[in-house]
């Protein structure tokens, strides 16, 4: 006999505009042209480094990664990553759900970040029918059309809607697919699930994002840089709704920690750049490293020649080179 299950279905959504937000595009965004905060001696040491680092990586033409936790999004920095990628500075970034979900309600409203204490004691932490809905249809439609996770949100966001196909050519694939293509038969099946879940109607769906030009991920897409989304299955609000889909998260999540491995791969003469990621960003590393390192190795000799700078919101005393990975009460 199954586990009983929360049904999403009798949740009860409210309209993203109801909300009360505390981050706002017009008052709280960096400009890149503002003058940094002071620093202590030993970090603007650092920043000093960094910069060199980047400016001799790209001079060699090497890679310069950014991954990053949702506070770089909700700190309102989107205009400087935005101002790096288009003068060629960073040639990846990367982030969790939740920076990406941030990125998108900038897009789409102006505004982010909920009071989560207030709105949990409310039941209604989450439950906001324009974020789950088009969030999870991106993805849906992203698994089909081949994107990755952050890829399938910002070509929503920068094309300012998608494109539905009807629930018979949908079938239709899963039919003529599911032998020679049996991924992409699965990702049209379930395709197929969320279309007829929420009764989403064929064709073009227009959504509007009037402030898409504070979209990170918008950008990216438009300037052909790869933005990669890593997950965690129940981390993020998308999870609450109805139309969200375990395969297409699985897909398109899936796709984005590969094409994060294969820039890893190529770290050579480069810089990794981890900030404000506790998590994240050092657990996606050090596998797509190891992955990295396994395939030099076989070709010859170990990854080498790079630099990695972990930056939390805090300064901190620890050196992952001279002390390695902090003990579990650190």
């Amino acid at each position: 006999m199954p586990y009983p299950e929360l049904d999403r279905r009798c949740l009860r959504f409210r309209p993203l505009a109801e909300r009360r937000n505390r981050v706002s595009v017009t008052k709280d965004f960096v400009s890149p042209g503002a003058a940094p905060r002071s620093l202590s001696a030993a970090a603007a040491g650092v920043v000093e480094e960094t910069a060199g680092r980047i400016r001799e990586a790209r001079r060699r033409q090497g890679p310069v990664i950014l991954a990053f936790g949702a506070h770089t999004i909700k700190n309102g920095l989107a205009p400087v990553l935005i101002r790096l990628m288009e003068r060629g500075w960073l040639t990846h970034l990367a982030t969790n759900g939740a920076g990406i979900i941030h990125d998108w309600e900038f897009a789409f409203q102006g505004m982010s970040s909920e009071d989560v204490r207030t709105n949990v004691a409310r039941g209604c932490f989450g439950l906001w029918e324009e974020t789950g809905y088009f969030l999870n249809l991106a993805l849906a439609v992203g698994a089909f059309e081949g994107r990755g996770y952050g890829e399938a949100v910002g070509a929503m966001i920068e094309r300012q809607g998608l494109e539905i196909p009807d629930q018979d050519t949908l079938t239709a694939t899963v039919q003529q697919t599911v032998a020679t293509n049996p991924e992409h038969a699965a990702a049209a099946a379930d395709l197929l699930a969320v279309v007829r879940t929420g009764g989403v109607p064929a064709g073009w769906l227009a959504v509007a994002h009037p402030h898409r030009a504070a979209s990170v991920q918008a950008a990216a897409y438009r300037l052909g840089v790869p933005f990669t989304g890593h997950p965690m299955i129940g981390h993020d609000i998308i999870y609450t709704h109805p139309l969200n889909h375990g395969g297409a998260v699985g897909r398109t999540a899936l796709r984005d920690f590969l094409r994060f491995a294969h820039a890893v791969g190529r770290l050579r003469d480069g810089v990794y750049l981890s900030v404000g990621s506790a998590v994240m960003s050092p657990m996606i590393f050090e596998k797509a490293f190891a992955m990295a390192q396994n395939l030099a190795w076989q070709e010859g000799g170990p990854i080498e020649s790079h630099f990695l700078v972990v930056v939390d919101l805090a300064e901190a005393p620890w050196d992952w080179q001279r002390d390695g990975e902090p003990p579990e009460n650190h």
